[in-house]
């Protein structure tokens, strides 16, 4: 093993290494809080190897990164790491950092944790910091499946990850509970939300996230990129303005279709 990739020490017994990674089914704290999950399909997580220690507050971070950090020796480093760079709010340099960010890449699991990744873009600011422990993004009328909704409806952890690729080369790690709220009901709220949008669409909703750790994403291998002006169309249902059949997708057999493939329009 490289030193990047230690084996293990030995420090964390079998039981331990043998993994689920999944929420605390009882919160310890601010750190851990969570909504309890319906259906959850995973067995509960091997005991936290910190939660023992002097710790008066438990440590960011999931049961199994503190067991990993154990086994692999690098809880010193993870230590410095929460110490120096996670914060459970947004301070004024991430406040300013996401109001100039036009885009953001978003993690979402449902009860069962299946995952999804989705991309959000928008103007700069499009991204709106409520408070410090509080922002939303605005979701538009799009295909229709809703698949980061539909797992923030059953299971609201939430992970954004937003990089700056053209100025400083650097990211931010947003983590925390996410609810769906309808664009009135947040106006009546927060009146100060924009009321005028690029290219004319308006949200049907927003999200709004409760920031739970935030913390940095460092330029080490971050590309850098130019921004170059394009000629796009919008607001069209047109799918070959939009992209196609860019995959070549359509008409292939899928379980839900049955025996027939669906036939090419």
């Amino acid at each position: 093993m490289s030193p990047d990739h230690p084996t293990p020490t030995g420090t964390a017994d079998d039981a331990l290494l043998d993994l689920e990674l999944s929420e605390p089914s009882t919160p310890t704290d601010a750190w851990q809080a969570t909504t309890p999950l319906q259906n959850h399909a995973l067995d509960a997580v091997p005991r936290d190897p910190f939660v023992d220690e002097d710790h008066a507050v438990q440590l960011p971070g999931s049961s199994g990164e503190h067991l990993l950090q154990r086994a692999y020796g690098t809880e010193k480093r993870a230590r410095k790491f929460y110490d120096d760079q996670v914060l459970d709010h947004l301070n004024s340099q991430m406040k300013e950092f996401i109001g100039r960010m036009d885009m953001a890449f978003v993690a979402t699991s449902d009860a069962g944790g299946e995952c999804d990744s989705s991309l959000r873009v928008g103007p700069p600011g499009f991204i709106e910091v409520l408070d410090d422990r509080h922002l939303c993004y605005p979701e538009y009328r799009g295909n229709g499946v809703m698949a980061s909704l539909g797992n923030i409806s059953e299971n609201p952890h939430i992970g954004i990850l937003m990089v700056d690729f053209v100025t400083d080369l650097i990211g931010l790690h947003l983590n925390g509970k996410a609810r769906i709220v309808d664009d009135s009901d947040l106006r009546a709220i927060h009146p100060a939300l924009p009321a005028e949008f690029d290219r004319g669409r308006t949200p049907e909703r927003w999200v709004v996230v409760q920031v739970e750790e935030a913390y940095i994403h460092c330029r080490k291998h971050i590309p850098r990129m130019v921004p170059v002006l394009r000629q796009r169309s919008w607001g069209t249902d047109d799918v070959k303005r939009k992209g196609g059949d860019y995959f070549e997708a359509k008409g292939t057999p899928r379980p839900w279709h049955g025996s027939e493939p669906i036939s090419a329009k």
